[in-house]
């Protein structure tokens, strides 16, 4: 059979997906194996179990290139069809209901910070990328039928949850110190974002075991560790010279269960970088 899926399976998988994206936005559970199996029977067995996934897993980076949520679990993969990207904009487009649900949680203020007991173990390593999964914004720039509100751009700026999401890292960087035997450093952390303002390029002056500065910028989602974040110029330019110091924190599935995993030193050398504003005077 061709690798190109017809209109009809497209469809089919799109509206499944979204199916398990509005559970997930829910905090409903489902099991991602029973969706595939159910939809491989509606395929009449034509796409087996693998092809259903990466089918999914398209589905995901066309969702993030528009500013929209993923579901966990599902790692956003590119090379799609364009096809298919025309279907998730049609789907998106109608999904009023669901664009509404994203709306809320991207604009929710943060009220439930993590409890600071046992901490340490939120911390895992970052999440692994192939090289073909390495671009997910290459295609369909200039096809975009719709436009979409960039829900992830949204919640960058949602100043509740960016302070709770660095709230969390002193607490896990108070734990980490302590539990290191390094209680006098660990007295010393300084919220900088709040004691000295956001201009610093960082929100967190904390400390190596040997008593280097360590200075973290703290990024939190509610969402999947793939979601991209936004980064100011400060931040960027700040995160190369100090960059023997510089560790950025990202925080993700915030509203459920937080985890965090952590990048050392130059944004530029740990994360690939997409501009998406420019500072603009008539000519």
């Amino acid at each position: 059979m061709s690798d190109n899926w017809t209109p009809v399976e497209v469809e089919a998988a799109v509206a499944d997906y979204f199916d398990m994206l509005a559970k997930e936005l829910r905090s409903e559970s489902f099991n991602k194996a029973e969706h595939n199996r159910r939809l491989q029977q509606l395929l009449q067995g034509r796409r087996p179990k693998g092809s259903i996934e990466r089918k999914h897993q398209n589905i995901s980076a066309i969702l993030i290139e528009l500013g929209f949520p993923y579901i966990n679990g599902y790692k956003p993969l590119g090379n799609y069809q364009q096809l298919l990207r025309a279907v998730v904009e049609d789907r998106l487009a109608a999904a009023e209901t669901l664009r509404e649900k994203v709306a809320f949680i991207v604009s929710a203020p943060e009220t439930d910070l993590p409890s600071n007991e046992g901490i340490l173990p939120s911390l895992v390593e970052p999440p692994f990328r192939e090289k073909n999964e390495a671009r997910v914004l290459e295609k369909g720039r200039a096809e975009r039928a719709y436009g979409f509100r960039n829900y992830l751009e949204i919640e960058a700026r949602n100043h509740s949850l960016g302070l709770a999401g660095e709230t969390m890292v002193l607490n896990f960087e108070y734990e980490r110190l302590w539990k290191a035997g390094k209680r006098k450093l660990a007295e010393r952390l300084e919220h900088v974002s709040k004691t000295k303002g956001d201009y610093l390029g960082y929100d967190i002056h904390s400390f190596e075991d040997d008593g280097r500065d360590r200075l973290i910028e703290v990024k939190t989602t509610r969402f999947g560790p793939l979601t991209p974040f936004f980064v100011s110029r400060n931040e960027l330019e700040v995160s190369i010279t100090r960059q023997q110091e510089y560790h950025l924190y990202r925080l993700f599935s915030f509203k459920d269960h937080p985890k965090l995993f952590t990048l050392e030193g130059a944004i530029s050398r740990t994360c690939e970088l997409e501009p998406v504003n420019y500072s603009v005077l008539p000519k």
